[in-house]
């Protein structure tokens, strides 16, 4: 099964480019098969990571990041892909 994990925050005011780089310099404990960073209006900054897991399994994920640095509290969400018909 894959599951995607999605973790996304908006910046303090100005650091859009700072959270940016600050989330791709974080390592994860494991290697997901693949992980994207995407960046949106707002100072928004997402980073999607794919592991090839149980939905419930224990999976590494970005911390957060110093209260400084984001504007309101990181949000998280998991997803299970679905089969094709």
């Amino acid at each position: 099964m894959t599951v995607a994990l999605m973790w996304e925050a908006r910046a303090a005011e100005g650091r859009g480019a700072e959270l940016v780089d600050w989330a791709r310099r974080q390592s994860l404990a494991g290697t997901p098969l693949r992980r994207e960073t995407f960046r949106a209006p707002e100072d928004r900054v997402l980073v999607i990571t794919w592991w090839d897991a149980d939905f419930d399994a224990d999976l590494p994920d970005l911390p957060d990041p110093d209260t400084e640095l984001v504007s309101r509290p990181v949000h998280r969400w998991r997803f299970e892909a679905v089969a094709e018909d």
